[in-house]
């Protein structure tokens, strides 16, 4: 079995290296680097200085209405009706469950009371919450009513067993958690990724948070998905594939580092390497960018494996590197050519 090793690669122009050495692009402008090292930094408490003292006025769409809710519920009925009829082995139970969830979303509506008998374990849930936490931290909490001031933004993902507040202990404003499917952040791009972009910004921007932690962890499906959907131009999910796409740079490194090796052992060799393309695309934001030149800002890496109990950290320096002058360009590409 062959150890995961993060070694030195190039992401998006940007260099990453768990060595000392620092690979540099040559440019006529100041190159960026960044190096991954395994210092960590201990966790501290929620500080005491709210960015927002009110929330915000809520907004309402000019063109809302009533029936907005409703006429998509109707599409939905019509659209399980046409499947019925394309499929006549299901339109017996099909039908019958049409007719339930129909009876069960009238009678929620009418008296405002979800008729679903799993919604208990949400009732009792937050009672405990309220009983426990809630009306015996009446400081904690009255401080969070003035507005949120977390030193932390947490990139996790979606996955129900690696719940980052409760793996890290984190208390309520400690830290702005985005979740998604294979923790992944792709590079700055306004129109296709702007979910995760507005997350980003307004966490940097706004929230003034300190430190940006992805965290990838073990026997994750997302990243198993990446080294097994053979992109060859056919697809088999809506949104899965091109999402954990995201990570190619990272499954192309695996199996090169790790060609023959099992695929349980690749996925944990990706899952890491997953977290690296992520800070990698974080420094295609500028904002970011600027952030880590004015050292108020920090990048972490983590890898959480909830099968062992254990928590790997470890940070990206990020460093400006003296200017190149045209005579030392040249010799480079000179280099390069012969």
């Amino acid at each position: 079995m062959i150890p995961c090793a993060m070694s030195t690669a190039s992401i998006n122009g940007w260099c990453l290296t768990s060595t000392s050495s620092a690979l540099r692009r040559a440019t006529l402008r100041p190159p960026t680097f960044a190096r991954l090292n395994s210092s960590v930094s201990p966790p501290t408490l929620i500080r005491n200085q709210p960015v927002f003292a009110a929330p915000a006025p809520l907004l309402v769409p000019s063109n809302w209405n009533e029936e907005m809710g409703s006429k998509s519920y109707e599409e939905a009925i019509e659209a399980l009706k046409k499947l019925m009829s394309e499929k006549g082995e299901l339109k017996a139970s099909a039908a019958a469950k049409v007719d339930q969830i129909t009876a069960e979303l009238k009678t929620a509506s009418s008296d405002g009371k979800p008729s679903d008998a799993s919604v208990e374990r949400l009732k009792e849930g937050f009672i405990y919450f309220k009983r426990e936490k809630y009306e015996k931290n009446p400081a904690l909490y009255a401080e969070l009513a003035k507005g949120q001031s977390p030193k932390y933004m947490i990139v996790a993902c979606s996955d129900s067993r690696v719940c980052p507040s409760h793996v890290l202990d984190m208390q309520p404003g400690e830290a702005f958690v985005v979740r998604n499917v294979a923790n992944m952040v792709p590079p700055y791009d306004q129109t296709r990724y702007s979910g995760i972009g507005a997350a980003v910004e307004y966490a940097v921007l706004h929230l003034k948070v300190q430190e940006i932690v992805v965290i990838g962890h073990s026997a994750c499906g997302g990243i198993k998905g990446l080294m097994s959907f053979p992109y060859d131009g056919t697809t088999s999910t809506d949104f899965i594939e091109d999402w954990v796409k995201i990570g190619m740079p990272a499954k192309t490194k695996v199996l090169a580092d790790n060609r023959g090796e099992p695929l349980g052992v690749q996925c944990t060799c990706c899952e890491k390497e997953a977290v690296n393309v992520s800070l990698g695309n974080l420094l295609s934001y500028p904002f970011v960018r600027t952030g880590l030149v004015n050292k108020t800002l920090a990048l972490k890496g983590g890898y959480y494996d909830f099968i062992k109990g254990t928590f790997e950290l470890w940070s990206l320096q990020f460093a400006l590197s003296a200017p190149l002058s045209v005579k030392d360009v040249a010799t480079i590409l000179h280099w390069k050519l012969y």
